[in-house]
């Protein structure tokens, strides 16, 4: 059975049991990247969607099993992706989804980047984009970071509430992100 709270400080499960926001996994002890991955793995993580860039931080793949998923998206910090980006990072995590497996989205922090992507997911699956933001700060409320806003800037706060595909686009959906009554 899968735990409701988070197996690593800053972050929070989107789906429990299937999709796990928050804060790099890595470190630059081995030690505690290796601690970390650790729990991820117990949690059931078997797919890491990594938003950051490549010379960005230490890398943390070398540790992972090679059973696991390491697929990175890039977003440069503090920025937005274009639409069509957006629109790859979604599609990935549907099919990461759609395919059984236990996903950790990340950037550094998991506030600016990691926020955005979770809100424009949840705006994909059918959510109001203003209800979709007031629920990330209800899952990050218990974080070591919950006091800062995710997404993190106006602008990644702003392609949330403007977010739109074209429904050609839109992936079938074998699972569902209920919003609250």
């Amino acid at each position: 059975m899968i735990s409701p709270n988070p197996p690593i400080p800053n972050a929070y499960w989107v789906l429990p049991g299937q999709l796990l926001a928050g804060a790099y996994p890595g470190a630059q002890d081995e030690a505690v990247a290796r601690d970390k991955l650790e729990k991820l793995g117990n949690a059931g993580i078997s797919y890491f969607l990594n938003l950051t860039e490549p010379t960005e931080l230490k890398p943390y793949h070398p540790f992972l099993h090679p059973a696991i998923v390491h697929h990175r998206l890039s977003i440069p910090d503090f920025s937005t992706p274009t639409p069509d980006h957006m629109t790859a990072i979604l599609d990935a995590l549907d099919a990461a989804l759609a395919q059984g497996h236990t996903v950790y989205l990340h950037c550094w922090g998991g506030i600016g980047r990691t926020g955005t992507v979770v809100g424009c997911y949840l705006v994909r699956h059918g959510w109001d984009a203003a209800a979709a933001l007031a629920q990330i700060a209800r899952w990050r409320q218990n974080t070591p970071d919950g006091h800062r806003p995710s997404p993190e800037t106006e602008a990644q706060q702003q392609m949330v509430l403007h977010w739109q595909e074209k429904s050609d686009h839109l992936p079938a959906r074998g699972f569902d992100v209920q919003q609250p009554g």
